[in-house]
């Protein structure tokens, strides 16, 4: 027993100035932030704000790289499978990370345990929008314009089982419309389509909707979420305008490889949050309509846990399918 304890004590003497020294020297080469989403998104829109504040910070290159498909899936996938070594972090949201896995089941593994959270960094509001050639300028007279309208009409989605195809679909389900589901490759890719009216209608995230509709090119129609959200209260609910039960936000969150260094993941967690803290991250944030909402990687990861009990239930309901 005495030797068995004075090798334990041997061991955790090696390990400790190891351990130091990883969260010491990290980073000491470039780091990668893996956006799962087209350029032109929230995501990217956050990721590319703190790269360079983070890259100040820390002494190293933060470069931030596309890879869209399968509703984020596939970024997300390597980052998964990437090496822990605090070389590659996915900047991640409600729609890759907790809708899509909900709706598709096909991942082959589970976010909660593979992707461990460095910290959630923004709270991001749902808006419906709409082509000015559309028509409308309220959710009632958008309601009214769909069902005069033969068929029904498309709304666009930064893609299958995201948290924009979520809104669409339980907008569709709250009042019976004939709406059909147009998924893109990102944010950039819908908006796009959106302001040039090869889609009508838009479910899509506020950071994303902001910039063209200060300019007319879109219209906000409502806000998703159950009250009107602080960084733009003069948009109303669409529980204002006459839908009932029905809410949906979204959010970005920065989380890593399984088997990252537990010190990696708390110097990057402070990096971050002093990141979102500084006037040119937060306030391009608010101008652009997300809110900075920092937390430590043990309350991120209980967070995205609470996420998954509380839309498994709705997703099933809305019999949400991968074929959009």
């Amino acid at each position: 027993m005495n030797r068995r304890l004075l090798l334990s004590a041997a061991a955790a003497g090696i390990a400790a100035p190891s351990v130091a020294r990883a969260q010491e020297s990290w980073p000491n080469r470039p780091v990668t932030l893996l956006v799962p989403f087209a350029a032109g998104g929230s995501n990217d829109v956050v990721a590319r704000l703190v790269a360079p504040v983070l890259e100040a910070r820390l002494g190293q290159p933060f470069v931030v790289e596309n890879r869209p498909g399968g509703g984020g899936s596939l970024g997300m996938g390597m980052v998964a499978r990437g090496r822990p070594d605090g070389s590659v972090f996915l900047i991640s949201s409600a729609s890759n990370h907790v809708f899509h896995p909900l709706v598709s089941g096909e991942l082959g593994y589970d976010t909660r345990e593979a992707l461990p959270a460095v910290a959630m960094m923004v709270d991001v509001p749902n808006v419906i929008a709409a082509n000015p050639g559309f028509g409308v300028s309220n959710v009632q007279e958008m309601i009214a314009k769909v069902r005069a309208t033969r068929g029904g009409v498309s709304f666009a989605s930064s893609g299958v089982g995201t948290s924009n195809h979520l809104a669409g679909e339980l907008f569709r389900l709250r009042t019976g419309l004939e709406l059909t589901h147009v998924p893109y490759r990102g944010g950039g890719p819908a908006i796009n389509d959106l302001i040039s009216g090869t889609v009508p209608l838009g479910f899509m995230n506020l950071p994303t909707v902001a910039p063209p509709a200060s300019d007319g090119r879109v219209r906000i129609l409502a806000v998703c979420t159950a009250e009107r959200v602080s960084i733009r209260p003069d948009i109303p609910t669409a529980q204002e305008q006459g839908v009932a039960d029905y809410a949906v936000r979204s959010w970005t969150g920065c989380f890593a490889p399984r088997g990252t260094p537990q010190p990696i993941i708390e110097r990057f967690a402070a990096a971050m949050r002093d990141a979102l803290a500084t006037p040119q991250v937060s306030g391009r944030l608010v101008a652009t309509g997300s809110e900075p909402l920092w937390m430590s990687p043990a309350d991120t990861n209980a967070f995205v846990r609470a996420e998954y009990a509380r839309w498994e239930p709705v997703v099933k309901a809305a019999g949400i399918t991968t074929q959009g």
